[in-house]
This record gives C-alpha cells, structure tokens and sequence, in this order.
C-alpha cells in the first residue's frame, strides 16, 4: 500500500493527504459492506455533498475507485449499486388500527420473545414500513454495516412488536473517546468494534416490553455480527434525543450515560452538519474488559 503525500483533485474537489489516510481507514475497518455503502459512509464524513444537501455518492465510488487502481487500497468486490443511502422515508401511520395496537399488559404475559435477523426481501418490506410510519426519526438507509431485527410476541398470537437496528458507530465523540482514552490512532484501530444502536422502535405499549426486548437482542448481537462482517464487536452505543426521551429502557438495561454530543451531527469531521439537535450518549459493554481491549489491550 502506498500513502498520500500530495494533495488529489477529483470532480471540482482538492482531497489533502489526511482526507485520503481517512478513506483508508474507513475502507480497512468496515470488512463485508458494499462499495455504494462504504461510497456514502466517506461522503458522510468528508461532508462531500451536492448543493441541495445529497451525497455525492457517484462521484465518491468513481474517487475510490481510482485511488485502488493507484494501490492505495482495495475495494470489496463490486455487486452493482444499490439505493441511494440516507434519505429518510416517513409514511403516515395506518388508518386503521394495527394488530399490536390493542395489546397492553406486561411482558411476561407475551413471553418469551421472538426475534428474526432480517434478511429477506419480505422481511426488509416490513422493517422499513414499519419504521417509515411510526419511528419519529423514519426510516434511513444505515451508513456502512448495518443489522436489523424483527421482533415477536409468540402469546397469545405470534405477531410484531419492534423493530432494532444496529449500524457503523459515530466516527467521533469527544465524551466517548475520552471514556475509553482514544487519540485519533488508537480510535481508527478500535472504531470497528464499537457497533451503533440506530433505530429502536417499540410498537405496543407493553410493560417493560422495551428492555426485555434489548435484552434479548443484545443477547445474540456479538454472534451476528461476527458472522457477517467477521469483526467482534466489544462496545454498543447509542444516541437518545434529550428533547423527546429519557432513555429509561436502556438506564434498566444498565446501559452507562457518557455525556452529550455536540450538536454537530453523528460522524461529523469539521463541525459542518446542521440541524443535529445534542442527544445524550449512552454505551452498553459487551463484554468485561470491553475498554482495555478498545484502549489497545488484550
């Protein structure tokens, strides 16, 4: 591999050396997504954008492209390419009452849960409906790696209750990366162990539902995520939006508040991403020694 000592210019914009050590990491860290994820994940923290705020993901691919064919890096293989990544979809919420509105009660009344890994097309249609019409946030296109699951109430009648979806984490927060004693070396080993909680969504309004529900995600998440992108995940995070939500199903589940970010925006480089309300930061250990082995220990 070879590395950057002169300035790039590519489609009307100049990359400096530093720009292109970061695409490398990037590319290094994130094993097993596409080239139009990992095309949209270095747009997203280059700030590299169209004048009505689109990513120029296109031009992204056709940059990466050629800094491989100059042996700066290697690319995954090329499966064609995808839709385009981070427009949020919202969908009115149903006229008519979905199933799991008339469920109420507690947990152990529905237990146990039930959870799929979504990866089929019908499952796909469902997650995204799903979170398009009653997540706040609606539905995104995950930047980077992403899993999504399905979750089920199996009593009395097997049927949806929530949709969870984890994805690459915040390239940088300065709360977090001080908790595990990050520079910006050790952070670009380490970044790919952390795994970011970016959608939750409940559906019934189901005692202690959304912590059981955690739970039992969280319980298989390690395994899943190794056996898709063969890297183990030691650390989960997530942001909560201060003016809308506690964050009470995660504090029950023992998740641990580092702080708050900036308002800039999740994986933001310099401070330009507009309209990002500050949320809090809250992380979940998946392991004991989760933070030494993050730090750079074993």
């Amino acid at each position: 591999m070879i590395r950057a000592r002169d300035n790039q210019r590519f489609c009307g914009r100049e990359f400096v050396p530093q720009d292109v050590s970061l695409i490398r990491e990037v590319v290094e860290s994130c094993p097993g997504i596409s080239r139009t994820e990992l095309s949209h994940t270095v747009c997203e923290l280059l700030e590299w954008r169209r004048p009505n705020g689109g990513l120029k993901g296109r031009e992204c691919l056709n940059f990466l492209e050629r800094l491989e064919s100059e042996g700066y890096f290697r690319l995954p293989e090329s499966h064609g390419t995808g839709p385009r990544k981070g427009t949020r979809r919202h969908i009115a919420p149903a006229k008519d009452s979905p199933a799991w509105a008339g469920l109420s009660g507690s947990v152990e009344a529905f237990s146990p849960l039930d959870m799929e890994l979504v990866k089929s097309a019908e499952q796909r249609r469902l997650f995204k409906d799903l979170v398009s019409r009653y997540h706040y946030l609606g539905y995104a296109m995950a930047f980077g790696a992403k899993l999504q699951y399905l979750v089920y109430v199996t009593r009395p009648t097997r049927q949806v209750v929530g949709c969870v979806q984890f994805s690459s984490p915040a390239w940088r927060m300065k709360a977090r990366d001080q908790w595990i004693g990050w520079d910006d070396a050790t952070r670009g080993r380490g970044l790919q162990q952390i795994v970011n909680n970016s959608r939750f969504l409940v559906l019934p309004r189901i005692r202690n539902l959304a912590s059981s529900l955690l739970s039992c995600v969280l319980s298989r998440l390690r395994e899943d995520w190794r056996g898709h992108y063969a890297v183990d995940p030691l650390l989960v995070e997530t942001l909560v939006d201060r003016k809308r939500y506690h964050g009470g199903c995660y504090r029950a589940a023992n998740w641990i508040e580092l702080g708050k970010t900036s308002g800039r925006g999740r994986m933001d480089r310099a401070g330009k991403r507009h309209g990002a309300d500050v949320k809090t930061i809250l992380v979940y250990p998946l392991v004991k020694n989760a933070v030494r082995r993050l730090k750079g220990g074993r």
